[in-house]
């Protein structure tokens, strides 16, 4: 079901590459890549659950909530992340020039479904 769901977020965001489901421990539950993507989505996974480990105790710091979504923009792929619960996140990469509001949308979609499955 993981693969299905991640493999509708790529293929249905013009630009998609790769996507992933992964703990904040940083060990992958699945990924899904477009052949010749060129992603490693398990290393985008690793690095970046730090950064979003971070991100969050920032926004806790600050009073403002739990951080929900983060995107970045690098020169040669989109990322967009999607915090599922305290233990897992999914993300999506895509070329630079995807459609990220498209993404954002299957990924926001996806979640419920995905956190259904997990539990």
């Amino acid at each position: 079901m993981f693969k299905e769901a991640l493999a509708h977020v790529v293929d249905g965001t013009e630009g998609g590459l790769a996507g992933l489901l992964m703990d904040f421990q940083g060990v992958a539950v699945e990924t899904y890549a477009k052949p010749g993507a060129g992603v490693d989505m398990d290393i985008v996974g690793a690095e970046f659950s730090v950064v979003i480990k971070s991100i969050q105790r920032a926004a806790e710091s600050l009073d403002a909530g739990r951080a929900q979504e983060v995107a970045v923009s690098v020169d040669k792929m989109i990322t967009v992340i999607r915090v599922l619960n305290s233990d897992y996140f999914v993300a999506l990469a895509l070329r630079p020039d995807g459609n990220i509001g498209k993404g954002r949308f299957l990924l926001r979609t996806a979640a419920p479904k995905l956190l259904a499955e997990l539990e």
